[in-house]
């Protein structure tokens, strides 16, 4: 079946319209010019975005020697591996451009449908059209962040790397030692080196040489990344006291005067969520990913669970955090919500329920670093 070359969206006759496929070898730049009332293709070395803006630039020329006006440009591209750069770069040189979400786009279903850079393209391309012609839920838009937001998530999104290749290396050198029979102690200790040195197996015999090389090795590993760690922790810490102390009201600050919400829950949940301008709270619910998949269609009505379609680091927190809440919040109305639906629940029940908090808990903490409206019955720090 041959592929429609699509239409101009209604309204934009003077308007020329492209997408962006991209990847680190090469882009595949797809056009649709109203002078010439067809797709053209364009392939260019990946990253060149001087050559991009030439092309662009070419185009309007041709457009504008046909109709005698400058044509407005609006373009496309995926998120994905190469971020928000090049919207910001479209943006300063005058075009409109749009970042588009790319689970949100519709594909033929076909077990073996064809996949091209070229298909995909198009497909890009009248997937704009359909949105700028004013189509309901044809695509979803990504919400680019600020420079400065973008940057200040890199602490919490570095941490996050960092404490999960500490329990790497810590469950390493367990492993290593527990093969041999050895106690394991407390590897994360400043002095566990010298201490290991003193252990000795069911033989009375030390540590095996190349063995506690290869664990030395481990080792000064875990103390570099406790290091980093602390290093991070301590300049959050730093940035969260400057702007409390220069009155700035930010949402890290507001969430940290909830009981339970540290320095660490605080920044992920304000640099990956909360800087976005949510509109109700189903959008929240929906960006963490816990929201309902309802499965209906004829007879068949069942649950598929949460749709996990989310921020994937934010739902982590966001689970975490709802356990932390009932712990540490057992006066609120949301731990008494679950408290009195899983009186008499097992475990599963809970574990399922949790969810259910955690997505009732996130929406509570929006509208509080929105409005300054305290979840009900929550307790501030002293």
């Amino acid at each position: 079946m041959q592929a429609s070359t699509g239409t101009p969206a209604a309204g934009h006759n003077g308007t020329v319209f492209f997408s962006t496929e991209l990847s680190q070898k090469t882009w595949l730049i797809t056009v649709y010019s109203p002078d010439r009332g067809k797709i053209s293709h364009y392939k260019m070395k990946g990253g060149d975005h001087a050559e991009l803006l030439q092309l662009v630039d070419r185009i309007c020329t041709r457009v504008e020697r046909a109709l005698g006006c400058r044509p407005r440009v609006v373009s496309c591209y995926e998120a994905g591996y190469d971020g928000f750069w090049l919207h910001r770069l479209l943006i300063a040189a005058g075009i409109e451009n749009y970042v588009f979400d790319p689970a949100s786009i519709a594909v033929e279903q076909r077990s073996r449908r064809a996949k091209t850079d070229r298909i995909d393209g198009e497909a890009l391309l009248r997937t704009l059209m359909a949105y700028l012609r004013g189509e309901p839920r044809v695509v979803r838009i990504v919400h680019v962040p600020t420079e400065a937001q973008e940057d200040a998530r890199r602490v919490t999104r570095e941490r996050d790397r960092l404490v999960n290749e500490r329990t790497a290396h810590v469950n390493r050198i367990k492993a290593l030692l527990r093969l041999q029979g050895f106690a394991v102690g407390k590897p994360r200790r400043d002095d566990w080196l010298s201490w290991l040195a003193d252990q000795r197996d069911w033989q009375g015999k030390p540590v095996p040489e190349k063995l506690f090389a290869e664990v030395k090795h481990d080792y000064e590993r875990l103390m570099l990344i406790n290091q980093q760690i602390g290093e991070l922790e301590r300049s959050s810490a730093e940035a969260d006291r400057a702007a409390a102390a220069a009155g700035t009201v930010n949402d890290r600050v507001m969430l940290r005067r909830l009981k339970s919400l540290g320095p660490v829950f605080s920044a992920a949940l304000a640099n990956e969520v909360f800087y976005k301008d949510f509109e109700r709270a189903r959008q929240v619910g929906s960006y963490f990913g816990l929201a309902p998949s309802p499965w209906r269609s004829g007879g068949i009505d069942r649950e598929q669970g949460i749709s996990k379609a989310g921020n994937p680091r934010a739902r982590q927190k966001a689970i975490e955090l709802a356990w932390l809440w009932l712990r540490h919040q057992p006066g609120s109305a949301l731990a008494e919500w679950f408290m009195a639906r899983t009186a008499h629940g097992n475990k599963r029940i809970k574990r399922i329920m949790i969810v259910a908090l955690a997505r009732k808990l996130m929406v509570s903490l929006w509208r509080y670093v929105r409005t300054g409206v305290i979840p009900e019955g929550a307790v501030l720090n002293g």
